[in-house]
């Protein structure tokens, strides 16, 4: 398997020119890198107005590896060949290196470039990435793959401090400022470093943290995110490469990224996977939207005990909950269950906006809350039945798409039934999220390690033997009277499912999904946002100035396929023919499983446009002459395949849209239900759970 690495963009703020004297004196060889032992230039050239310069040099190695593998593989050095093309035009240094030892082994290639800030000509930047592909090595592929990542990792490390190393270097020797080349410079006047008594002129005050939008600075790393390790960055620089590349919507910020790369332990794969599930329920759900279209019905004013207070002595923002003055059987009888949950996400969400303000604040990263939770209380009642089943399914939900957001949790006042409850819903909670709890029994939370090791004193809430105010509302019974049917609260949850400006659709082969939308007014904008939920599929856009016909109500389904509850139209007549009944008026885009799509088109002319997602027929096998039984299986299971697509579609006046703004108001629609968790396997570690809950 092929190991990659990207790293972020390191700036360094001395002009270009000064850089590349610094960097030139890491050779033939540098102290500062033991392992690095020695170089030869092996060729290099100059063109004749010395712009650009080529060198090419032969770097040896002393990796620190094992000594017996040394003895196995036969060599004590492993020797690399670089390349460097320096621009002193466009003012950029480009690397390139690979191993020549044991080539037909193990494949190392290492791309670098220096460049010139874009924002600040006297600032550089520095930008590198990798790949290491280990074919077969006497056996011990495994061992050579983690000496390789390790030793890369700590030489990335350093690379930043040499530089500057160098730099200062060439300040205490008085020279600060190189001049840039011209096409009247000679060769040896752009250098030969030296030392001016005046200063270049004042360049334009660039923004904090500015980068490209696919690329990531370091230093804005370290203050926003955090200290990561090089691999760690990588990571996360190549997972939001893949998503800008793959979902063409919005891209979810870098903080929540990395929650999702925390959670599966920065295993590319897992995180990606359980990460575009979560995009696509936050999208088919407007999630986004969640704090500026939920209004808590008072109820939940009145009687929902928790809230938010302050902050811990870390900046995390703090949550209190107390969960023994809930009457849960009166929230789940005069609510249900669809909105307690969308409650609690409205609650993950805030806590979401309160870590980025508190990251500004604090000057520090800062990802996560902790959740205070009084069980003072809490007895039997709070185990009923229907009330457990709602607080099960919310912890699914919200473990799957809030990971890595708790940071501490601590419980006060575990009563003698708390354990019954614990056996009841820690099976569903992450081990690592399990980690973070600190369960305190009767007053112990008020001695030594306990309430005043995390909180300040000033803060601690009243009820707790504190002198801050608490504006968590004391909860008490729901009364009767707001109680609903069981018919309202099933009618209530019917709504709240149906009210999605998004459609669902199953694709087959043979058997498209199309939507008609009549077009009165030409020169009007048709624009659509769908997501490839599974499968793959080609989308095209047909016009026609006669009417499909309808498809008629089959128990069978359109063209013969049974397939109860799904929602699959097909409007074009397969008497049409393309070019005379109907016509293409924009390319086949053909959509990956996972794509987000949004797009719009300006019609020409009025009549009758169809959108339509049609099944992607993969090549067809090279192979000709398979067996009659294998060609009919392999059809079959061709066939029997479907994607799935989650689709909107609007038509807009010409005069109303606008090609840089979003082409509909998810505010004027609220979320539509909760779906759980597709797999127990997208179960992510250290979430916000029950905390927030019933």
């Amino acid at each position: 398997m092929v190991q990659k690495y990207q790293s972020p963009v390191r700036v360094y703020k001395q002009p270009f020119e000064l850089v590349m004297a610094a960097y030139e004196r890491r050779f033939p060889t540098c102290h500062l890198i033991p392992m690095f032992v020695a170089s030869d230039v092996t060729n290099e050239e100059t063109s004749e107005d010395g712009s650009s310069h080529r060198i090419e040099r032969r770097c040896t190695l002393d990796v620190d590896a094992p000594r017996l593998l040394k003895r196995i593989a036969g060599v004590d050095y492993v020797y690399f060949i670089q390349k460097n093309s320096l621009d002193r035009r466009e003012r950029t240094l480009h690397i390139e290196s690979h191993n020549e030892t044991f080539s037909n082994r193990v494949i190392i290639h290492e791309t670098c470039c220096y460049s010139v800030h874009p924002e600040n000509e006297e600032w550089t930047c520095f930008e590198q990435s990798a790949s290491l592909d280990i074919k077969s090595f006497f056996g011990f592929e495994s061992t050579v793959e983690k000496i390789a990542m390790k030793q890369y990792a700590s030489s990335i490390k350093k690379g930043k401090e040499i530089i500057e190393f160098y730099l200062k270097e060439l300040e205490d020797e008085g020279i600060g400022y190189i001049p840039r080349w011209t096409p009247s410079s000679s060769p040896q006047a752009v250098t030969r470093p030296t030392s001016l008594s005046t200063s270049p002129p004042a360049p334009p005050k660039p923004s904090v943290f500015f980068c490209p939008p696919d690329k990531l600075d370091a230093d804005y790393i370290k203050r926003y995110l955090g200290d990561l390790t090089p691999l760690q960055e990588s990571c996360l620089i190549r997972l939001r490469k893949w998503l800008q590349e793959t979902h063409k919507g919005k891209i979810p910020k870098d903080e929540h990224i990395l929650r999702f790369l925390r959670a599966r332990d920065f295993n590319m794969d897992k995180a990606r996977e359980i990460l575009c599930q979560s995009l696509t329920w936050r999208k088919q759900h407007q999630v986004d939207y969640l704090l500026e279209t939920w209004s808590s019905p008072q109820v939940l004013q009145d009687y929902y005990t928790g809230g938010w207070h302050h902050h811990d002595k870390d900046g995390r923002p703090l949550y209190i909950l107390r969960l023994g003055h809930m009457d849960t059987k009166g929230l789940v009888r005069a609510l249900g269950e669809e909105s307690l949950l969308r409650h609690v996400l409205s609650i993950n969400e805030e806590g979401l906006r309160r870590c980025e303000e508190n990251t500004k604040v604090f000057g520090q990263p800062i990802s996560c809350w902790t959740c205070l939770v009084d069980l003072e209380g809490l007895n039997m009642r709070h185990l009923w039945r229907p009330g457990v089943k709602a607080l099960l399914r919310i912890i699914e939900v919200v473990e799957a798409n809030y990971p890595e957001t708790l940071g501490r949790l601590l419980i006060l006042r575990a009563p003698r039934v708390f354990p019954v409850l614990w056996t009841l819903v820690s099976p569903f909670i992450d081990e690592n999220t399990r980690k973070k709890f600190l369960i305190y029994a009767g007053n112990d939370y008020q001695g030594p390690g306990g309430l005043v090791d995390y909180i300040d004193k000033e803060v601690i809430p009243d009820f707790l033997g504190g002198e801050c105010m608490c504006e968590v509302p004391e909860g008490g019974l729901v009364p009767k009277s707001m109680y609903r049917t069981p018919e309202e609260l099933e009618n209530e949850d019917i709504r709240l499912w149906t009210e999605t400006i998004y459609q669902s659709a199953s694709v087959f082969k043979g058997a498209p999904h199309e939507v008609l939308i009549e077009i009165i007014d030409a020169s009007s904008v048709i624009t659509w946002d769908f997501d490839i939920c599974k499968g793959d599929v080609v989308f095209h856009i047909y016009h026609s100035k006669r009417a499909p016909q309808l498809p008629r109500k089959d128990p069978l389904g359109a063209h013969g396929i049974a397939s109860p509850g799904v929602n699959n139209v097909q409007l074009i007549d397969k008497s049409w023919t393309l070019g005379q009944d109907y016509s293409m008026v924009e390319s086949p885009l053909t959509c990956k499983e996972g794509e987000s799509v949004q797009g719009s088109h300006i019609t020409r002319w009025p009549g009758f446009y169809i959108l339509q997602w049609r099944f992607h027929n993969m090549p067809a096998c090279a192979a000709t002459n398979l067996p009659r039984v294998d060609d009919v299986l392999a059809t079959l299971q061709v066939s029997s395949h479907k994607c799935k697509v989650m689709f909107y579609t609007e038509v807009l006046g010409s005069e109303d849209f606008r090609s840089v703004c979003f082409f509909f108001d998810p505010l004027e629609l609220l979320p539509t239900r909760w779906p759980s968790s597709s797999s127990s396997s997208c179960s992510s570690s250290s979430s916000s759970c029950f905390v927030f809950l019933l």
